[in-house]
C-alpha cells in the first residue's frame, strides 16, 4: 500500500478558521484564543483561511461584548451590557459571505462565541437570565445551513482524540469529493470514491455501508448528478460518526480476509494478535494498522491498496497513536 501523498505548502487543504485561533488580535476585548495545534501541527496539512464574523460585519476589535438573546421567539445578537442590537450587521455580513466560503473543505470555530460557537452556546433572556444553553452562533449556524456536508469542529473538541481525528479524516474525504466534484462526476469517478472509502464507511456506520451498494448498483436508472447528491448526502454525516473499538476490529478482520491466501499462518497469527490486543486496550489502532498495511505491500492485494482506510491522512499526524 502506498503512503498518503506528500502534502506541499502549496497543495494543502483549504480550511477555514475563526481568525483569534491564529493569534489575530479579533476579540472584543482586542485579544486572541491562539491554538498552537492549529498553527503548529494542521498548518503543515491544511491551508487557514482566518475569519471573524463581527469584524467581517464592519464591528472594530475591542468592541461591546456581545450575546444570544431570545427575544419575541427569535435570537437576537445584542451588546452584553446595553440595548444594541447587532443582529441585522451580522446577516448582512452572512448573506453576504457565506458563498465566497464554498472552496473550503472544513471549518475550525471558536467555541461559545455568539457568532462562530458551534454547540452549547449560552441564550439569555431579556432580563439577563440564561435560558438555554444549546444554540449555535449566528455565523456557524448558517455555515451549517449552507453547507450541510463541510466537516465542522470547534477548537476546544479538539482536545478530544476520538473527535480530532474523525474532523480530520472527514476533511480528507471532503476535499476528496470536492476535487470530484470539480472535475465533473463520472459514473467511474463515483464508483471509485466509493471503493476508496468503502472500509472507512463500514467503520463508520455498517448501515449506511449497506445501503451504498444497492444505491450504486444502477446508475443509469436516474440521473447521476441525483444519485452522485444522494450518495454523499448519507455518507458524509454517516463519517462524522465515532468510530467504536469493535468497529475498528470488526473492519480490521474483514480485511484480513482479503489477505488471507497470501501470508504464512504466524504472519496471520501475529496480526489476529494485535488485533485482540487494540481489542483489549492494551495496544493503541496505530500497531494492529501498521501490521495490516505491512501486510498488504507484501501479498500486493490490489483491492486493499486502493483502502483509504489503511492510511486516510499523512502519518506524521499521529492522530492512531492515541486511538
Amino acid at each position: 500500500m502506498t503512503a498518503h501523498p506528500v502534502i506541499t505548502k502549496d497543495s494543502r487543504i483549504p480550511v477555514g478558521i475563526s481568525a483569534c485561533l491564529l493569534g489575530s488580535p479579533v476579540r472584543h476585548d482586542g485579544g486572541h484564543k491562539h491554538s498552537r495545534y492549529c498553527t503548529e501541527v494542521l498548518d503543515r496539512y491544511f491551508q487557514f483561511h482566518p475569519l471573524c464574523p463581527e469584524m467581517g460585519a464592519g464591528l472594530p476589535a475591542p468592541r461591546q461584548a456581545m450575546r444570544l438573546v431570545e427575544i419575541d421567539g427569535g435570537i437576537r445578537l445584542c451588546a452584553t451590557h446595553g440595548e444594541k442590537d447587532f443582529t441585522a450587521l451580522m446577516h448582512g455580513f452572512i448573506d453576504q459571505g457565506l458563498e465566497r466560503l464554498a472552496h473550503l473543505r472544513g471549518f475550525v470555530l471558536m467555541a461559545k462565541s455568539p457568532s462562530c460557537g458551534m454547540e452549547r452556546v449560552r441564550v439569555y433572556r431579556a432580563d439577563g437570565e440564561v435560558a438555554r444553553r444549546d444554540a449555535s452562533g449566528l455565523f456557524a449556524s448558517a455555515l451549517a445551513r449552507r453547507f450541510p456536508l463541510m466537516p465542522l469542529e470547534e477548537e476546544g473538541r479538539l482536545n478530544d482524540d476520538g473527535l480530532r481525528e474523525n474532523f480530520v479524516e472527514r476533511v480528507f474525504v471532503y476535499d476528496d469529493w470536492c476535487r470530484l466534484r470539480e472535475n465533473g462526476v463520472t459514473a467511474e469517478g463515483l464508483l471509485a470514491f466509493h471503493r476508496r472509502h468503502k472500509f472507512q464507511l463500514l467503520a463508520h456506520c455498517q448501515a449506511t455501508y449497506r445501503r451504498m451498494g444497492p444505491l450504486l448498483s444502477d446508475l443509469k436508472r436516474r440521473p447521476l448528478p441525483v444519485i452522485a447528491d444522494e450518495y454523499i448526502a448519507r455518507v458524509m454525516p454517516a463519517l462524522a460518526r465515532r468510530v467504536s473499538r469493535g468497529s475498528h476490529v470488526n473492519t480490521m478482520l474483514h480485511l484480513t480476509g482479503f489477505l488471507r491466501e497470501g501470508l504464512s499462518t504466524e504472519d496471520r497469527r501475529l496480526i489476529h494478535q494485535q488485533i485482540e490486543a487494540y481489542q483489549r486496550e492494551e495496544v493503541p489502532l496505530v500497531v494492529p494498522m501498521t501490521m495490516l498495511r505491512s501486510a498488504q505491500s507484501k501479498v500486493e492485494q490490489p483491492y486493499l491498496a486502493t483502502q483509504e482506510y489503511l492510511c486516510p491522512y499523512p502519518d506524521a499526524l499521529g492522530l492512531r497513536n492515541r486511538l
